[in-house]
């Protein structure tokens, strides 16, 4: 895997549709989070109006970056290419029209919003055949199929919680909702999320450091911990035994260790010894990840449960973790992506940008400190009570996002 580009077969317009889409929600998310920070301070995350601004973050922005970075990484990969790209581009309408109307109609018109819902899970569904015809196609299996299998049964199992949820709030009838919603949660941001992130890490970590020689003697394991992990998780909610949930946690900080430590051995075999800026933030989200892991094994041990320290626990692990991963990933994937649609056949021909000109490094530190500063005021402020931090800094973080977003733009440009 390490060496490999990220050249492959697949429409670049395919995967930047999604791409773009996933930075306007970002832009959005954040805004409409600003505009009921009040919400933020007072903790309460169970109304219409932050369901709104979270859903447009994790399926507008990190689910839909999600999808189109797969499309790109999936055929380089598994050395296959995708299945029917046509379908691709019908998926993505009908997704983006789908989580448009389901994160509105959450914000709006709650008992209405599965019917925006359910054309979001046609899309997601669409998305999770595509993928898997696609990798079922691949000659050689290896951990990263498994990783990218996991994710994607993770993320079946989250839409299927996610629709029974809608469904309750609609119609009623549906008991367990609380445990649903809890499964929902874990499911998506644990198992989705995570799954996917360790899994094309394997492949962008090498990547990005020109890695050699590595082991990746830890995936088997951090793999199958971390399944275990999220099964004693989640059975917990619906057993409701207290030892079940603290062992899920501390199953799931046993496996996110193990692929830190592959992490740690394919870094120490770099030949790149000065890491790229959004690289290095992408690393430190993984650092961010195991720590938020053994803070909540701790929390559990000590019998820390109030409500609002949990909300922003899990604030900072899709924060700190799976958006801040996102954000330097692509940083460097989309110049990638750019760079070979456009220069690759006129190298030798004509002059061409260099992918360090295509990116200005100096902006994406600042970009991604005041990230940092941003998650870190707005936590502070909102477990301590003090409403003029929470204000600034989710109003800080609104306009980063803006500033993120354009700044990616701009590579198309150049």
């Amino acid at each position: 895997m390490p060496g490999m580009s990220m050249k492959s077969d697949t429409n670049v317009k395919l995967p930047l549709a999604f791409i773009i889409y996933a930075l306007i929600a970002l832009v959005v998310a954040q805004a409409i989070l600003f505009f009921n920070n009040d919400l933020l301070l007072a903790g309460q995350f169970r109304l219409p109006d932050i369901w709104m601004g979270a859903h447009f973050l994790l399926l507008g922005y990190a689910v839909m970056i999600a999808m189109g970075a797969m499309y790109q990484l999936v055929p380089v990969a598994f050395l296959t290419p995708i299945w029917s790209q046509k379908l691709g581009y019908i998926q993505f309408i009908i997704t983006a029209i789908g989580v448009t109307l389901f994160a509105i109609l959450l914000g709006v018109q709650p008992d209405n919003a599965i019917y925006g819902g359910i054309l979001a899970i046609i899309g997601i569904i669409m998305f999770i055949i595509q993928m898997v015809q696609t990798i079922l196609k691949q000659k050689n299996k290896n951990m990263m199929t498994y990783f990218v299998l996991g994710a994607i049964t993770s993320f079946f199992l989250t839409i299927v919680a996610g629709f029974l949820l809608a469904w309750n709030i609609s119609y009623g009838g549906i008991g367990s909702h609380n445990t649903i919603l809890a499964s929902h949660i874990v499911l998506g941001v644990a198992g989705w999320f995570t799954l996917l992130i360790f899994g094309f890490s394997y492949k962008l970590v090498p990547m990005f450091s020109l890695s050699h020689g590595f082991s990746m003697k830890w995936a088997k394991p951090a793999f199958f911990t971390y399944i275990i992990g999220l099964i004693l998780l989640i059975s917990s909610f619906w057993l409701d035994f207290m030892f079940l949930e603290t062992s899920g946690w501390l199953v799931l900080f046993i496996g996110f260790s193990f692929f830190v430590l592959d992490i740690k051995e394919i870094l120490a075999k770099r030949i790149k010894k000065k890491l790229d800026k959004p690289f290095t933030f992408s690393l430190l989200a993984i650092g961010n990840g195991l720590a938020i892991h053994l803070i909540a094994v701790l929390l559990k041990v000590t019998g820390v449960d109030h409500p609002t320290i949990w909300s922003w626990l899990i604030f900072l692990y899709v924060m700190g973790w799976i958006i801040f991963s996102i954000l330097g990933y692509l940083y460097k994937i989309v110049p990638f992506l750019w760079w070979t649609h456009k220069y690759s056949n006129k190298i030798g021909k004509e002059k061409v940008p260099t992918l360090k000109e295509m990116i200005n490094e100096k902006v994406s530190v600042v970009l991604f400190v005041l990230f940092t500063v941003s998650v870190i005021g707005l936590t502070l402020g909102a477990l301590f009570q003090i409403g003029a931090v929470v204000f600034i800094f989710q109003g800080l973080l609104a306009l980063t996002s803006l500033a993120y977003a354009v700044s990616i733009v701009r590579v198309l440009f150049v």
